[in-house]
């Protein structure tokens, strides 16, 4: 009977150990994004800094800086050809629209977000070039992108909140 209990109990042992092997990585996405969650239009509400001190001058996805895209419009069809547009405002910005192909994309358990801005007269797929950035979360009419980015050496995010517009 002792060995019985004893095999058992090695049993479990093994049982437990498998199921937290194989479990999802520590702050990894568990929820299952699609496309249909993103498709849409949508408008940065806020942009929030992770290791990078407040007031830092930050350009973003090679465009302008980070306080231009504040209220940004993003349109993501379901085709993947989309489009961010930018507005003029008193501190510096100006008027800009620029036509994007994205897509997502699953990488060591995150989904990514990711997009290459289209030239005119270049087809999609010659255009190497893009960006990439993990989608934090995709609640109903909220979404959150967090782009990692190396600032003083250091590991650094950007975080972006977008709400979906109708």
């Amino acid at each position: 009977m002792k060995l019985k209990n004893l095999t058992l109990a090695a049993l479990c042992l093994v049982a437990s150990l498998l199921a937290v092997s194989c479990s999802t990585p520590s702050g990894a996405t568990s929820q299952s994004i699609s496309k249909s969650n993103v498709t849409g239009n949508w408008v940065v509400t806020d942009i929030q800094f992770e290791g990078i001190p407040e007031n830092s001058k930050v350009t973003v996805f090679d465009e302008a800086s980070y306080n231009c895209f504040k209220g940004s419009n993003w349109v993501l069809p379901s085709n993947g050809k989309g489009s961010y547009t930018l507005s003029a405002t008193s501190d510096g910005c100006t008027t800009a629209s620029q036509p994007i192909m994205w897509s997502l994309n699953k990488q060591a358990g995150y989904t990514m977000f990711q997009f290459k801005k289209l030239t005119q007269g270049i087809k999609a797929k010659d255009i190497t070039d893009g960006y990439r950035v993990e989608l934090s979360s995709v609640s109903g009419d909220n979404m959150v992108w967090r782009a990692p980015v190396t600032f003083e050496n250091q590991s650094a995010f950007i975080v972006y909140t977008l709400q979906k517009t109708r």
